[in-house]
């Protein structure tokens, strides 16, 4: 059952792809990159550097160490879940061109099953090994790669009624389709955490 909600999850990215598919390309990696180029300037050739970005906080202080103890926790997580979420955005990208090259109907649907087991096989590992708080945070870093909450998007494809049940489903392990990720409110120190993460800075 949880490896079925976590297949639901990965299609709700779906929702969003036209948009997502204009930035991927240029989303930073999880390690400082650092592209090389050159640029001609009235007949000379001028090499110039190209560098991922960086970000600057002020330092972190802390009450305790309860607090310190949670905010490494949070790092620790997103770390975990972070690839997650943004493999399943690129995988849908991917997924939702090739099946406008598809013909008809029981073609893509024959497709989106080899797509699903493909799933199944190589994330229900990882997702065994993620604990309960991992699980809720992985259910909002979904929200942030792909711009609609999870329930949303699964109302979309299978309707209100398997949304509900899913819904149902998730509450019962203390979570929510619902949650949406808000980066400058809620979330902002997860923000923070993520897009040093993605800069490779922690």
């Amino acid at each position: 059952m949880m490896k079925r909600l976590f297949f639901l999850l990965l299609m709700s990215c779906a929702v969003s792809f036209q948009a997502l598919a204009q930035t991927s390309a240029d989303d930073p990696t999880f390690a400082p990159t650092v592209k090389v180029g050159k640029v001609l300037d009235r007949g000379d050739s001028i090499q110039y550097m190209e560098l991922s970005n960086v970000y600057v906080y002020p330092q972190m202080e802390f009450k305790n160490q309860r607090q310190q103890a949670s905010y490494m926790r949070l790092v620790k997580n997103v770390k975990a879940v972070l690839p997650i979420a943004k493999d399943a955005r690129y995988l849908l990208v991917e997924t939702a061109e090739f099946l406008e090259t598809l013909p008809n109907k029981k073609a893509k649907e024959e497709h989106m099953k080899r797509v699903e087991a493909s799933i199944f096989k190589e994330y229900k590992p990882k997702m065994k090994k993620l604990t309960y708080s991992q699980g809720k945070l992985l259910i909002k870093l979904i929200h942030r790669e792909c711009n609609s909450s999870s329930y949303e998007a699964i109302q979309a494809f299978m309707g209100p009624v398997r949304a509900s049940f899913w819904q149902v489903f998730a509450w019962t392990f203390g979570a929510s389709l619902k949650k949406t990720y808000d980066a400058e409110g809620t979330d902002r120190l997860t923000e923070r955490v993520v897009l040093m993460v993605e800069a490779g800075q922690i």
